[in-house]
């Protein structure tokens, strides 16, 4: 029996949850002193007390000569334009969104239904034949019922970090005038309020939706926890559309005020004269913010849900243990209260002085959450696990301890720091990867890319063993399971994950904002200064993200052949190898269509600003105002017209070939597309990262060598800007969005594995 009673965990999730809303509450409680509302900086500013957001320090703008009154304005300007356009966005492709999750709720209910004709009798349990089981019919209805609630629990997700990035950037921006510490301060706290919030909700979404579904199924935890996997679906099939709406959204916007603004007009990044200026800090939101925000959301879901199906057909799930049926939710709750004492680290205990202990910084709170996270784990492994129990193994019951489960967890996270340092080494100007990207400008933009391309598929060398060695050793310990919680540990520390990921959205945009209220060019370097940081974290977040989706599509993989009956894939059936090669071949197929979108759109705005610096009287000079709102227009439409054929080809590739083909040429696909997935994902992701810090290590010129390789405007700078532009789909579109492809593809597998196992298969059957 394990130390921590039913009742201990039914308290301690939900309190664990609500310490971590109430802590995000405090961080944008201190975010929200710093006033951006003219009326109340003038206020502050009378008082004289930090107490009001500090307006009676000493400010940078008091020797530049710059009113301070007037920048607040400005500020306050340009961040209700972002926040409009953010908003509008959203809003847009939800009314879409909404459209697609109602019928596919209906689809959801329909296929699950007629797996056993409709009916509302019981039926024999799926791995014990002997005892019986709810009815289909009523799987089919809460399954329907938590894809709704994981689809809405997403959408809240990235709405939420949306609605908080953008109260922040500004903030950021004003707070830099009295220092870098104090503006990174602010920048990291408002991406804590979006980890702990994420983190949180998602814990205790999820832990309320099995304690009402357990009402209906009592002691049928196989049909509970089977129905319970709709949850993972919902919030990753909102995240896909997240991620590949405002991907396009953003890069079209970049793309097109990088190419037409420094490249042929040569003025500087975020310069007003821009129209495409606003639209670019807009999509840093939509997409970076909202899409990775519920992208993270739904590998959590998934991790938990592909962990909570094994367990309940095995001895926590047989012998009815309440406390070790939730282990997946108490180590995230546990990661919530790590999480918290790693952000006062960043926030309280130490204070960042010079620009070169930013990075330092961001990297400690990867070391010491990770740290303190192996310490929690095993605390709870020895509260909440028996001494030894058994883990469900393809048809049979394997022996485990609660020692070799931790250990699995502990692999998970630790493999994840690995994949984290491998792609900050690759991706940070620091280092000489990203230094000999920047040197090969030398010779033009042909060499940046050759050497781009180069160093992200040698990128991918050490990620793919460091998840070849969680596989091996968690499977080796505690079957589909330990690969199920090692993935889970992966992203146990997702609130300080998130924290650093969204800080990075946050201060590129406070850059933004510095450069176009016209503060100084002291405050511009401060405000790059945390964005070239910010690139190298957001770099990291999308390493755990696809390393933790690699683990997560092999757990559900797992699952998904023992509940659709599958004995063995076997690769040299034709019936396997067909689906394993077309398989391979969608990620190609999904990062073409990503690619091309982001293009069709970035035509657009190309022509739009072209027109605008032709037609415009006096916009070179300054005496002219661009229309933003036309080039805003032109991403929204673009983005929510392109996002629909990729998310259609990830959502009904496994309702054709399961229905049509079987389950095990579905299984060849599912594999297929996690093998080839991961190494484009990882390989693009850090090849975009390169080019964009490359691009920025020689904007900085704070090296002899990178001196040598500027200014602004040179030969060497225009081809950095070029080999920049064109990673920006790859790191920001087409790289985060595969890992949502190989989740999803299993998760939705595995929901609709009744109707392959009974109805699929259809061609085969009539062949």
């Amino acid at each position: 029996m394990a130390i921590l009673s039913a009742l201990g965990t039914e308290v301690f999730i939900p309190v664990a949850a609500a310490v971590g809303v109430a802590f995000a509450v405090a961080q944008w409680l201190l975010v929200a002193r710093v006033k951006v509302n003219p009326a109340h900086a003038a206020a502050a500013a009378a008082s004289g007390g930090s107490k009001n957001g500090g307006y009676g320090d000493y400010l940078i703008e008091e020797e530049e000569g710059l009113n301070d009154h007037n920048v607040v304005v400005k500020c306050h300007e340009i961040q209700t334009a972002i926040s409009e356009g953010a908003t509008s966005f959203l809003f847009t492709e939800y009314q879409y969104v909404g459209i697609f999750m109602s019928i596919f709720a209906v689809v959801i209910f329909l296929f699950l239904g007629s797996v056993e004709g409709f009916s509302t009798k019981s039926q024999p349990c799926t791995y014990s034949k002997d005892k019986y089981c709810k009815p289909a019919l009523f799987n089919a209805l809460f399954s329907t019922a938590s894809f709704l609630l994981g689809a809405i629990t997403s959408l809240v997700s990235g709405y939420l970090g949306m609605k908080i990035a953008t109260f922040a950037n500004a903030r950021t921006t004003l707070e830099a005038r009295k220092g870098v510490g104090k503006a990174f301060i602010i920048a990291f706290r408002s991406g804590a309020v979006m980890g702990f919030l994420l983190a949180s909700s998602g814990l205790v979404v999820l832990y309320i939706a099995i304690n009402v579904f357990k009402l209906y199924y009592g002691d049928d935890w196989e049909g509970l926890f089977e129905s319970i996997t709709g949850y993972g679906l919902g919030g990753s099939s909102m995240a896909l559309f997240g991620r590949v709406g405002g991907g396009i959204y953003t890069k079209a916007a970049d793309v097109g005020a990088d190419l037409v603004g420094k490249v042929e007009r040569n003025i500087p990044e975020d310069d007003p004269r821009n129209p495409a200026v606003i639209a670019d800090n807009v999509g840093d939101n939509v997409g970076d913010i909202a899409g990775m925000g519920s992208d993270l959301f739904g590998s959590y879901a998934e991790s938990s849900c592909a962990a909570l199906v094994v367990a309940s057909i095995s001895s926590f799930g047989i012998n009815h243990d309440f406390t070790g049926m939730c282990y997946p939710l108490l180590v995230s709750s546990v990661g919530i209260i790590v999480c918290l004492i790693t952000t006062l680290f960043a926030t309280d205990f130490f204070e960042i002085k010079a620009v070169k202990e930013i990075e330092p910084a961001l990297k400690k709170q990867l070391i010491i959450s990770t740290a303190l996270m192996t310490v929690g784990i095993a605390i709870i492994s020895w509260l909440a696990l028996p001494a030894k129990f058994t883990i469900f193994n393809f048809g049979a019951q394997k022996e485990v301890t609660n020692w070799g489960l931790f250990f699995c967890v502990a692999i998970g996270l630790w493999a994840g720091l690995i994949i984290g340092f491998v792609t900050e080494y690759y991706t940070s100007n620091a280092y000489s990867p990203v230094q000999d990207v920047a040197d090969s400008c030398r010779t033009g933009a042909a060499t940046n890319v050759i050497f781009g391309l180069a160093l992200g598929y040698k990128s991918v060398i050490i990620p793919i063993f460091a998840i070849a060695v969680s596989i091996y050793v968690s499977f080796s310990i505690a079957a589909m399971y330990g690969i199920a919680v090692a993935a889970l540990g992966m992203l146990s520390t997702i609130a300080t994950g998130l924290a650093i990921d969204a800080y990075g959205p946050i201060s590129d945009n406070a850059g933004g904002i510095a450069e176009m209220a016209g503060m100084s060019h002291r405050i511009r370097e401060r405000t790059d200064a945390l964005d070239a940081a910010g690139n190298t974290t957001a770099a990291i977040g999308k390493g755990f993200a696809i390393g933790s989706a690699a683990l997560v599509s092999l757990a559900l993989f797992g699952a998904f052949v023992s509940r659709a009956g599958v004995k063995v894939v076997d690769v040299l059936s034709p019936k396997v190898f067909i689906g394993l090669i077309v398989g391979a071949m969608l990620p190609y197929w999904f990062s073409a269509m990503t690619m091309k979108s982001v293009g069709s759109a970035a035509l657009k705005m190309v022509e739009e600003v072209r027109r605008q610096f032709n037609s415009i009287p006096g916009l070179m000079e300054g005496t002219g105002k661009p229309d933003y709102a036309t080039c805003v227009k032109i991403s929204t439409d673009a983005s929510i017209k392109e996002m629909i054929p990729p998310g259609a080809l990830v959502m009904l590739t496994p309702l054709i070939v399961g229905t049509l083909f079987g389950v095990e040429t579905l299984s060849g696909v599912l594999a297929g597309a996690l093998v080839s997935g991961v190494q484009i994902a990882i390989s693009a992701s850090n090849t975009g990262g390169a080019w964009d810090n490359a691009k920025k290590y020689i904007e900085a010129g704070a090296s002899e060598h990178a001196r040598t390789l500027g200014p602004k405007g040179s030969d060497c700078h225009k081809a950095a800007v070029i080999g920049d532009t064109i990673g920006d789909p790859l790191k920001d579109t087409s790289g985060p969005s595969l890992n949502i492809l190989i989740k999803l593809m299993a998760v939705e597998s595995l929901v609709f594995a009744p109707f392959f196992a009974t109805h699929g298969g259809l061609l085969f059957k009539w062949f």
